[in-house]
């Protein structure tokens, strides 16, 4: 058998091999690709980059653990982005489980890698809201119409950052990060457009085809799924990696003294030392995974790209071996003649 035959009847099985490996290994050994920032997404660093300290910014979380692969990384790096320009943040979101991501992000960027921020001076979580666009609506002109507490449940009065708030217009920056309806085209329409406040964020990729026609004028800058986020780590490791890095490492030794003097107050003796080992390997994995936790687009994009060349790979050498095996058929085509010519060629049958 020719070699373009066997390329041509190849199991599929293989071919799923093939792409399950494209997809683990790239995670396994970490591997990722420099990317090039398209002017789209600079636009978005451009704009939080240039923000005085304590600027205000309501930063929207609609999306849900279904979407946190393709928007998680995007609202990590753009909350650091924010933190380390200082701003004081507004959490908000229209999705029921939006809740639980606002938290997630907190919990996992913003408090182990900015101890000066403080809740209530610094950020403010405000929770969800049902009502999609109409609940934007309403905060365009008067805030505390809608939200009386906050997502914990402390009055709005008692809140530091939020005595001046009255309405969208008391921001500077609207930063979306959205799944689908409501989300970032809701924003711009009955938010940032109505009012004249400065908007980005970012999307799905599926939903970034309806948002381009918002851009640059009604939307600044957008981040289009993992490839967009991908890009923003980028541009932000080459200009804020050192401070990033040196945040997470701070944010890790933290935590580790926290863990064992913990530790210390519940176990004495063996245990306690076996504790202190689990405890400091814990860290050292985390050490070890820097590039992953701090730079999650590119860490994602990674598999991604190389799951997208096997792909065109296999495409490409598919074709190759139909248009041989079609060529090589149209030969034995011509050199054979047709039946009723053998037919005649043999003589009369007896």
């Amino acid at each position: 058998m020719r070699i373009y035959e066997k390329i041509r009847d190849i199991d599929r099985r293989l071919i799923f091999l093939l792409i399950a490996l494209a997809v683990s290994l790239p995670i396994i050994f970490q591997i990722s690709f420099p990317e090039i920032t398209t002017p789209m997404v600079k636009k978005v660093f451009d704009q939080i980059d240039s923000m005085p300290a304590g600027s205000k910014v309501l930063l929207a979380f609609d999306y849900d653990p279904a979407s946190e692969p393709e928007l998680q990384p995007m609202a990590n790096s753009l909350l650091r982005h924010l933190a380390l320009r200082r701003c004081k943040l507004y959490f908000i979101t229209l999705w029921p489980v939006g809740q639980n991501m606002i938290e997630d992000t907190i919990k996992n960027v913003l408090l182990p890698e900015f101890g000066e921020y403080t809740y209530g001076v610094d950020y403010v979580n405000l929770g969800f809201k049902s009502g999609n666009e109409g609940v934007i609506k309403v905060v365009q002109t008067n805030l505390r119409k809608l939200y009386t507490t906050d997502g914990r449940g402390t009055a709005i009065d008692k809140i530091q950052m939020l005595k001046d708030v009255k309405s969208l217009a008391s921001m500077a920056l609207i930063v979306n990060v959205s799944a689908g309806y409501p989300g970032l085209k809701e924003w711009i329409q009955y938010g940032s457009d109505p009012v004249g406040l400065a908007i980005v964020g970012g999307c799905t990729a599926v939903q970034a085809p309806l948002l381009y026609p918002y851009y640059p004028n009604q939307l600044i800058g957008f981040m289009g799924g993992i490839k967009g986020a991908a890009e923003y780590d980028e541009i932000l490791r080459k200009n804020y990696g050192d401070q990033i890095s040196q945040r997470y490492k701070n944010g890790l030794q933290s935590w580790l003294s926290t863990e064992v003097g913990k530790l210390r107050a519940s176990y004495t003796g063996e245990q306690l030392q076996q504790r202190i080992a689990e405890a400091q390997e814990k860290y050292k994995q985390k050490l070890d995974s820097e590039k992953k936790e701090l730079y999650l687009g590119l860490f994602r994009m990674g598999p991604q790209a190389i799951a997208h060349l096997v792909i065109m790979l296999l495409i490409v050498t598919g074709n190759v071996t139909f248009f041989i095996d079609r060529r090589r058929r149209k030969k034995k085509t011509v050199s054979s003649p047709p039946a009723f010519l053998r037919k005649q060629e043999a003589g009369p049958s007896e």
